[in-house]
């Protein structure tokens, strides 16, 4: 009878959980289990009578739509609309905007995996791969880093120019009006090679390329708009700069007071023309103070209608000339010593035409939506690219270092600590990167991904700053005096800029993430805040009904779900992923429900107060992130045909995301108001506790090892950026030096044992002495010679004449 019991219950557990209409399963199988309650017991049981009673009514109430409305879900609709916190214009149109993507699965609490293996992999056209072998490889040659930060301040003139001749301004515009018309592959993939040679190089290339005159003109634009400028910024006739952010505004884009009026003034020798008169302060805007074509965003008012409708027409843009009588180009800030051109600019009594307003009249009122639509895009590919050549670069670089120099007679990458920061680096790479390309094909597929977007801006830049932070701790004395031998220290000091822009982080994580995410990708929340917005009574009581009750539904299929797969461990979930990323993928589908689960306690619980509770939605905001960066390096694995030689890293990555999430999870659940939610929530979810672990020692010092010496691995991991092959350079001198030293290590140790006896011989007098008693062989003296000569040239730092200071 016990067995039969527990069988019973492990089948209804399955059927609950896997069977896509739960609500009226969970009927059917609660009437079975009275049914058979009613064979065992006497029929003139009052008790069993009353339990028929009313499973009967609650199941006509649940599963016939007509009585469930009247009973149920009508009066629900009317008290949802008191209890709903109102959504401001911005907030609505932030929550609109974009599309929704693979991140959305993870709300299901069964991501569909073949949808992810099913996507396309990232590929280069002919054209683009010719653009990154020729004029991005040679750009790369002309740039000198620390001339240009430390002494011009700028690019050289002949780097402006051939950043013109080129196209580079122009690589997201379309060829018909002179551009490169490039994907979002190609435009990650020449930002990237760009920034392990010089950020601000980098930077000078991303902004005309990210949000900004270009990308809103080629969606937004006027033909006439188009054809006049598009053309002219292709050419780099025009540098452009978008001004958003203020003093008064930052992050709150309703706080702006930068406004416009709708009035008729003198414009180029004509009166009367219909226009606006601008008054505005910008602070903080990249290509500022060069830009010869400003973006404006401003709030417009029209208080003599003299275009109809209401006074207040909300945030709207515009293009306006920089030479505009009125427009003050202010001078240059100094962002962390980086060369980048930023700076303030002002407008006072600016008198331009409608005309100038970014798809005239048509789009006034529309700035923020269309500012939020095309970061979606834009936030996806330039700071990822740049985060992801800050870890190649590590990677290569602090790997090399760390076989080439030694303390007590050893590489100090086998020292275990040293080991521990270089599997971090070699990790947290190989995850960012993934991510970084899986975000581009949804990108060159059509997607504008908003909530993916802010993940990877938020997630890559921050494990950018871990492990720059772990590459200086490693080059030590080398990485903190700065020079043209330093490999890290320009990169770490520009951390915190990628940090800052386009989104703070800690707005991004605690508000933006899980915020715009839970309604957006959730299934039902967004089909019920729609019914609750629905002025159609009719309409907005069926659509309503239609969206809780499948609410519902998942809710007790993720409760099932949930208890299944956390007392199986996940190991019976069929996932179409075979090998080493198998068992990954199964305890992602595990965490995909228990996610779901606890996402839905939270909004019942919480209600609207979830968005004021920002560390319980920033854990929720880091479990989805998490699942993105996960499922993301599995795709990376598979489509590379799953090395044997890169498990280390996979294996290192999914081990440290799946810890992460789970301890992420367990974070909202120790945190949740009630305790007796977070309780009976935690025994559905976790029922046999906390089952991940952190990374192995032994699984870190596999993946520290990819780093240590040349190999395919290594190669494949640092792919994209930029390898000098002038020895004089940072990279160049180490990417020299690493064979060498690797092959006289032999040699090494036999001079090593000489000296503990000839302790008083120079190292050439050693190599002398060594030869003389036939210890090596003469190929061997110059092998030596040779791999000491590069290993001082690596460790060498830089210093300067007082006079520089």
């Amino acid at each position: 009878m016990t067995v039969a019991v527990i069988v019973g219950v492990v089948v209804v557990l399955w059927v609950i959980a896997y069977l896509r209409v739960p609500l009226l399963v969970s009927t059917v199988l609660a009437g079975m289990a009275l049914a058979a309650l009613t064979y065992f017991h006497p029929v003139s049981n009052p008790a069993l009578a009353t339990l028929w009673v009313a499973f009967l009514l609650l199941a006509a109430g649940l599963n016939v739509p007509p009585l469930r409305r009247a009973l149920i879900s009508n009066r629900l609709l009317i008290l949802f609309r008191k209890l709903m916190p109102p959504v401001s214009p911005t907030e609505r149109e932030a929550l609109e905007a974009g599309t929704v993507w693979w991140e959305a699965e993870f709300f299901t609490g069964r991501p569909k995996w073949k949808r992810l293996l099913g996507l396309s992999r990232p590929t280069l056209s002919p054209e683009e791969r010719a653009f990154l072998d020729g004029p991005v490889d040679e750009l790369c040659r002309m740039l000198d880093d620390w001339e240009i930060v430390h002494d011009r301040h700028d690019l050289p003139p002949e780097v402006w120019a051939f950043l013109k001749a080129q196209g580079f301004f122009g690589m997201i515009i379309p060829k018909k009006y002179g551009g490169l018309e490039f994907s979002a592959q190609a435009h990650s993939e020449v930002v990237m090679k760009i920034a392990s040679r010089s950020l601000t190089a980098a930077v000078t290339v991303m902004v005309p390329n990210s949000l900004g005159p270009a990308e809103l003109l080629m969606h937004y634009g006027t033909e006439e708009q188009k054809d006049h400028y598009l053309p002219r910024l292709a050419r780099g006739e025009e540098i452009p700069c978008f001004a958003l952010t203020g003093p008064e505004a930052g992050s709150d884009a309703s706080a702006m007071p930068d406004y416009g009026v709708v009035c008729r003034g003198s414009f180029q020798g004509r009166t009367e023309v219909l226009g606006i008169r601008l008054n505005w302060e910008k602070r903080y805007i990249t290509l500022g103070p060069v830009a010869t074509v400003l973006g404006l965003a401003f709030k417009l008012y029209d208080p003599d209608r003299l275009l109809g409708g209401d006074v207040e027409r909300g945030i709207t843009l515009a293009l306006i000339p920089t030479d505009t009588p009125g427009v003050q180009i202010g001078h240059r800030h100094n962002p962390l010593n980086t060369a980048f051109q930023n700076g303030p600019n002002a407008g006072r009594d600016v008198f331009i035409p409608l005309d100038w307003l970014i798809g005239g009249q048509a789009y006034i009122g529309q700035g923020w939506r269309m500012l939020v639509e095309r970061l979606a895009v834009g936030r996806g590919i330039s700071l990822p690219a740049l985060s992801v050549a800050s870890g190649k670069m590590a990677s290569r670089g602090t790997g090399a270092y760390a076989r080439i120099r030694k303390q007590f007679k050893v590489p100090i990458g086998r020292f275990e600590g040293v080991e521990e920061a270089l599997a971090r680096i070699a990790g947290n790479t190989y995850l960012m990167d993934a991510a970084r390309q899986m975000t581009l094909i949804g990108l060159d597929g059509g997607e504008q991904p908003a909530v993916v977007s802010a993940i990877v801006k938020y997630q890559l830049t921050e494990r950018m700053r871990l492990l720059l932070n772990d590459a200086m701790d490693i080059h030590g004395g080398s990485g903190i005096c700065l020079g043209p031998r330093n490999l890290v220290g320009g990169p770490y000091q520009g951390i915190p800029i990628a940090i800052t822009v386009e989104g703070a982080n800690i707005l991004t994580r605690s508000l933006i993430i899980y915020g715009q995410g839970v309604v957006r990708c959730h299934p039902y929340i967004w089909r019920e805040m729609q019914a609750l917005a629905e002025s159609d009574t009719r309409r907005a009581r069926k659509n309503f009904d239609r969206a809780l009750f499948g609410h519902v539904g998942s809710f007790l299929s993720n409760m099932a779900r949930g208890l299944w797969l956390g007392l199986t461990a996940a190991r019976l979930a069929h996932v179409p992923v075979h090998g080493r990323a198998r068992r990954y993928a199964q305890r992602l589908t595990r965490y995909s429900a228990a996610f779901a689960l606890i996402s839905d306690v939270a909004l019942f619980v919480l209600g609207g107060a979830l968005k004021r509770r920002e560390k319980i939605s920033g854990r929720l905001a880091d479990a989805l992130s998490l699942f993105y960066l996960a499922s993301a390096t599995l795709k990376r694995f598979e489509d590379q045909g799953a090395p044997a030689e890169d498990e280390p890293l996979l294996a290192w990555a999914c081990e440290d995301m799946l810890y992460r999430l789970e301890q992420a999870l367990l974070g909202v659940l120790r945190n949740f108001p009630s305790r007796v939610a977070a309780l009976v929530t935690c025994g559905f979810t976790f029922p046999l506790g906390a089952r991940a672990r952190p990374p192995s020692d032994r699984l870190g010092h596999r993946a520290a090892a990819i780093l240590l010496e040349p190999s395919a691995a290594r190669d494949r991991l640092t792919a994209g950026i930029f390898i000098p092959s002038d020895p004089n350079s940072a990279l160049g001198r180490l990417e020299e030096a690493l064979p060498k030293v690797i092959g006289a290590e032999a040699v090494e140790r036999k001079l090593e044992h000489l000296a503990e006896v000839q302790v008083s011989l120079t190292r050439e007098g050693l190599i002398e002495s060594a030869r003389a008693q036939n210890f090596i062989s003469a190929a061997d003296a110059e092998l030596a010679r040779a791999a000491y000569s590069a290993r001082r040239a690596v460790i060498a730092v830089d210093d300067f004449p007082p006079a520089r200071f």
